[in-house]
Formats: C-alpha cells, structure tokens, sequence
C-alpha cells in the first residue's frame, strides 16, 4: 500500500478523534468541559487539524489533506488526479473510525444526555437556520478560504515556512474559520469529517439516538467540494 493512502487513514482518524471529541465534551451531559461553548470547540478543532496534519506527514502522506475538498482542490490545480480516489476513501475510513473512538471514550455519557440532537451533533454539522441555498453558499465560502490560503502559505509567493511550522498554520486558518464563519452551518468544510462520522452514529449503538439527518447531509458534501475545487481554479489562474 502506498504510504501516503496508510498516513491520510491515520491523520484523518487523530482529526476526528480529537475534532469530534472536543465537542462530545461540550455537548454530553456530566463531562467534565460540559456547556464549555463555541470557543472550546473551534479551539480543539484547530488543534485537531495541527495533529492530524503532524500525523499524517509522520506516518507517510507529506501532502496531509485530511480532507476530500483539500485533496481536490489541489488536484484541480495541479492536474493530477491520479490520487483523488485512494485518499477520499483513505480519509472517510479514517473518518469513521475517529468517529467510533470517540463514542467508545465517552461512552458513559451517551446514557447520561436525553438530548438526542446533541448527540448527534458530536458527530456531524447542522445548520443553525435550516436553509439549503444558504448552508451550502457558507459551506463553499469556508471551504473556498480554507483551500486558498493553505495554498497561500505554501505558495512560492510566500517565504516557505519552516518545517513543522505548516501544521500550525493551517490550524490557524481553520481556528479563523471556525469563529468567523462557523456560525451558520458548524463549519464542516471536509466531506470526510462530517459523512463519516455521521455513518458512525448511524450505526453504533448510541444510546436513546435519534435518526442521522441525511436530509440535510448532502450540503457538508457538496459544498465543501465545491468550495475546493473552485479555490483550485483560483490558485491555478494566480499560479500560487
């Protein structure tokens, strides 16, 4: 197996585990950072994405997309797709698994919270006004930020960061999403972080859960991807 498939699995599986845990901590009654709030969330987010990425370059992806709409961004401004596939489906299992660490972490607190949507909100976005047209517009925005400035960061129009320094910077960028854009829709921006989870809670058995809104799961799909995609086709023009 190519390595880089090995290090997409195992980064996207640290993001989730601690992207997602942080808010299983917010949300889930008798935890210990219960009713923390958003600052908690975008927070450990950021600090999910920094060791994801350190993760993923360690166990072999250099790249560290984490993130189907990262890798197809870039892919759009390269040209080359030869790996869009291997990492989509390397970062979804990553996903899926992160997603299932975390109910096993917490899995007293399940029992303890009557509230079903929080407990699915550990695990996948939704929106805080239910508006398809206008969750998937925040959704491509985030999306498109997110894949142009870690663009910009690595571009040669940039002084390349130091190494290691790239992971903190891109959590950075994700942290500035988060509190700046995140308000509408929990600010999914990776088809990976919020499908596979969601499969997760679809089929765990969470106590007293309710069903996975696939309604609504086709936005934090689209529209991260279409965010990447047109971020790519900025970058290529620009040539970052």
């Amino acid at each position: 197996m190519d390595k880089r498939i090995f290090g997409e699995f195992m980064g996207t599986l640290v993001l989730i585990l601690l992207g997602d845990g942080v808010v299983a901590g917010v949300l889930l009654r008798k935890s210990k950072g219960e009713d923390a709030g958003w600052m908690a969330i975008t927070t450990g987010w950021a600090l999910a994405v920094m060791c994801g990425v350190f993760t993923a370059v360690a166990c072999g992806s250099p790249d560290a997309n984490l993130n189907p709409a990262v890798t197809l961004g870039f892919a759009v401004h390269s040209g080359d797709f030869s790996m869009v596939g291997w990492f989509t489906a390397a970062q979804f299992a990553g996903a899926i698994v992160g997603a299932t660490l975390v109910w096993l972490h917490y899995l007293p607190h399940w029992k303890e919270t009557p509230d079903a949507d929080r407990k699915l909100g550990c695990f996948c976005t939704a929106p805080a006004i239910r508006n398809f047209g206008a969750n998937l517009i925040s959704e491509v925005i985030a999306t498109f930020v997110l894949v142009l400035v870690a663009g910009a960061i690595f571009s040669k129009m940039v002084t390349a960061p130091a190494p290691g320094l790239g992971a903190y910077l891109v959590g950075s960028v994700v942290w500035g999403i988060g509190l700046s854009l995140g308000g509408t829709t929990g600010y999914a921006i990776n088809p990976a972080r919020d499908l596979g989870p969601r499969i997760a809670h679809a089929i765990l058995p969470i106590a007293k859960k309710r069903g996975s809104d696939w309604g609504y799961a086709w936005v934090p799909v689209l529209g991260p991807l279409a965010g990447g995609a047109l971020a790519g086709m900025l970058i290529r023009l620009a040539h970052f």
